[in-house]
């Protein structure tokens, strides 16, 4: 009688062991049901590898099969014993403390490029960007000197750090006709200033990839490559608006090619 009983745990334990297959709630009430004692289904779920579905419904279940409380108690514990599946780790964001802005690439460093002050002139006379609203006709935008003081040479990158709502293509790049003490544009006809306005007849076309949150990065397509001359991203936003980096800024750059 002892050596078929034997025999009966080495035919349920032998492939088990060799295996080291995972055991479940199926191999539990198995082993119980063979008449193994406690004690070694207990060391049975706690050296090899399982995982049990312990519900409501399912320990009932077992418990009808036989399978005492310790064994449950020692099923429920290997289940929170079980490794914690590693938590999702969210990129952090290498742009997050950027200013608002449009910044160009120097080796692997993003350089912010200097805002200056945009005044316009409509009908021939000159007033300022920041304290008119609509507009009709033309705009001509004009900047005090003749050259930017940022000297950019190929290849150009730059990306823009936008406010809420705004997106790099709402900013608005202009090529600019320089003069012994000033630059100018025409930036579009009729509207507000903002890119999305009107024609520009001074405007050179990109085309932006989000990369990050408010972030965008600048390309251009080959029949838009920059000449030599002076440029300048026009910040977007309805004339009149005090919001930072909203209107009456031009983030300008002299390209050498």
């Amino acid at each position: 009688m002892r050596s078929h009983f034997l025999a009966v745990v080495i035919l349920i334990l032998c492939p088990l062991m060799l295996a080291q297959q995972a055991l479940d709630n199926a191999a539990v009430v198995k082993m119980s049901k063979a008449g193994l004692g406690e004690d070694l289904i207990v060391s049975m779920i706690q050296n090899q590898p399982g995982q049990y579905e312990l519900t409501p419904d399912t320990l009932v279940a077992l418990k009808a099969d036989g399978v005492s409380e310790k064994i449950l108690a020692a099923m429920a514990a290997k289940n929170s014993a079980q490794p914690a599946a590693p938590a999702e780790t969210k990129a952090a964001d290498p742009y997050a403390d950027m200013d608002v802005g449009v910044y160009y690439r120097v080796k692997d460093v993003w350089t912010p490029i200097p805002s200056e002050a945009v005044n316009w002139k409509s009908g021939g006379l000159m007033k300022s960007i920041a304290t008119q609203g609509i507009v009709k006709g033309d705009v001509n935008g004009r900047l005090n000197g003749p050259k930017s003081t940022t000297d950019l040479r190929s290849p150009l990158e730059f990306i823009i750090k936008t406010p809420d709502g705004v997106e790099g293509t709402d900013f608005q790049l202009v090529k600019m006709r320089t003069h012994s003490d000033s630059r100018e544009f025409r930036t579009m006809t009729g509207g507000v200033f903002h890119s999305s306005g009107g024609s520009s007849r001074d405007a050179v076309k990109f085309e932006q990839t989000r990369i990050a949150k408010h972030t965008y990065k600048i390309t251009f397509s080959d029949t838009e490559k920059l000449l030599t001359g002076e440029y300048g991203f026009l910040a977007p936003g309805i004339t009149g608006s005090t919001a930072s980096g909203s209107t009456g800024k031009a983030y300008t750059f002299h390209f050498l090619e």
